[in-house]
């Protein structure tokens, strides 16, 4: 498997479309909306991508084998960086390599201290999140959905 981290701009954006209004896709996105069309995802990709000028870390596309993926990374919600992880149902299996990755370059290469994943109540997901260290954080809302805030502190950070 080869694994790529590319610029959102850099992916054709009717292959982002048919991921972001992909069903599966979709129940794990309640802030999400199946109208999600070319010209909304070159927008989106623009402003995904400035996120690395404006704060020094941002998402990212993920190529395997040279097949768009998903997208992930960091993504900045007040003072925090926070994980995004979406992958096509067809790459569910490697999520946990590219989130590996992410980690590592937040903590090793961005020498960020802490990152959150907001997680819908939806996902009961607490267990499998705390396996990763992730600790939980209270919890933050919007457009009218709570979701739950978990943090992950980097090794020199880290809280056991």
């Amino acid at each position: 498997m080869h694994l790529e981290f590319k610029k959102l701009s850099q992916i054709d954006p009717l292959h982002i479309v048919e991921l972001n209004n992909h069903p599966a896709v979709l129940r794990q996105m309640p802030l999400g909306s199946p109208n999600f069309d070319i010209e909304k995802s070159i927008l989106w990709a623009k402003e995904k991508d400035s996120q690395w000028n404006d704060n020094g870390y941002g998402p990212w596309a993920f190529v395997i084998d040279s097949v768009f993926a998903g997208w992930g990374g960091l993504q900045k919600e007040g003072d925090d960086a926070d994980l995004a992880l979406v992958l096509h149902p067809n790459f569910w299996g490697v999520g946990k390599i590219i989130y590996a990755e992410i980690i590592r370059r937040a903590f090793d290469e961005m020498k960020i201290e802490s990152i959150t994943i907001l997680l819908p109540h939806s996902r009961r997901v607490a267990k499998t999140v705390s396996r990763y260290g992730f600790k939980p954080d209270g919890e933050v809302c919007f457009d009218d959905i709570s979701f739950q805030r978990f943090r992950l502190f980097s090794d020199k950070n880290r809280v056991v």
